[in-house]
C-alpha cells in the first residue's frame, strides 16, 4: 500500500508523526506536508507566488503553502507512483458541523478526492499539549485498509472525529447544524490601530443537537465518520427553482 500524508497542522506535528509511525510496518508512507501551521486554510491555494518544496528526509516534504497544494503538488510532481491513499491529519482540535468548511484538514483529503484518490480526514477532539494520538492513528489504518478492501463510492471524503480518551466506539454519522458563534475579542496594537481576534465559542456539551450528528457521538464518547459528499447541489431546489427562468429571460 501506498499512503500519502499531509496535515495543516505542518510537517513537525505530532498527530501526523502519530500516523507516520502506525502506518509504516504496513504501507510505503510518503509526507508531504505544510512548512507551518495552515488551521483555517480550507481549500485554498497558492496563485500569487510560488510554491517551494523542502526535501526533510526520504520521501518528505516540507511545502510552503496550502494543505490541498501540498497534495496537488505530491499528486503531480513528487510522488513516483500515484498512492492509493491520501490520510490528512491527525489534526489537534476538533473537526465538526461547519468548521468542515474552513479546515485544511478537510480541505486536503477533499483535493485528494478530486483527483480521485480516496480521502480520509482524521483529528483528535483535543488542544491539550501532549494529547495522545496513538488510538486515532490506529483507527486510521483500520480504516484505511478497509477503504482499500471495499472501496468508496465516487467523491466521497470521510471525516474523522476522536473524542479524547476514546473508548472504542464508532457512529457513521450527519454534518451537524452550527451550534456556536464566532466571537471577535477587539484590541489596540502598539501603534493605536484596531485589530480583532478571531476564535470559536466554548461548547456547551449541555446544548441540544441532533443525535444523527458528528457533535453527538463525540459528546457520548464515540467517534464520529461522517462521509462527506463533493457535490454540494441541493436537488430539490433544482425543480423549486426551474420556475425562475421565464421570468428571468423573459420567455
Amino acid at each position: 500500500m501506498r499512503v500519502l500524508l499531509t496535515n495543516d497542522d505542518g510537517y513537525q506535528a505530532a498527530g501526523l508523526r502519530a500516523l507516520a509511525e502506525e502506518l509504516r510496518d504496513f504501507a510505503q508512507v510518503s509526507i508531504v506536508a505544510p512548512s507551518w501551521e495552515r488551521s483555517g486554510a480550507a481549500q485554498s491555494l497558492t496563485l500569487r507566488q510560488p510554491i517551494l518544496c523542502h526535501l526533510i528526509a526520504e520521501n518528505e516534504w516540507a511545502v510552503d503553502g496550502t494543505p490541498a497544494d501540498c497534495v496537488i503538488v505530491a499528486l503531480h510532481k513528487l510522488l513516483k507512483e500515484p498512492p492509493d491513499i491520501v490520510i490528512s491529519g491527525i489534526n489537534h482540535g476538533a473537526n465538526l458541523g461547519e468548521n468542515v468548511y474552513y479546515s485544511g484538514t478537510v480541505g486536503a483529503a477533499r483535493e485528494a478526492v478530486i483527483h480521485h484518490v480516496p480521502g480520509l480526514a482524521m483529528s483528535l477532539c483535543s488542544k491539550k499539549v501532549g494529547a495522545e494520538f496513538q488510538p486515532t492513528a490506529r483507527l486510521a489504518r483500520q480504516l484505511a485498509e478497509l477503504i482499500l478492501k471495499d472501496g468508496l463510492k465516487p467523491q466521497i471524503v470521510l471525516n474523522v472525529n476522536v473524542p479524547e480518551g476514546w473508548g472504542g466506539g464508532v457512529r457513521f454519522t450527519r454534518q451537524s447544524k452550527k451550534i456556536t458563534r464566532n466571537l471577535l475579542r477587539e484590541g489596540e496594537d502598539p501603534n493605536g490601530r484596531p485589530y480583532y481576534w478571531l476564535s470559536e465559542q466554548r461548547i456547551d456539551r449541555k446544548i441540544d443537537v441532533d443525535p444523527e450528528s458528528d457533535y453527538a457521538a463525540i459528546f457520548a464518547g464515540d467517534a464520529s465518520i461522517t462521509p462527506l459528499h463533493l457535490d454540494p447541489t441541493h436537488a430539490e431546489s433544482l425543480v423549486e427553482l426551474a420556475g425562475w427562468v421565464s421570468r428571468l429571460t423573459g420567455k
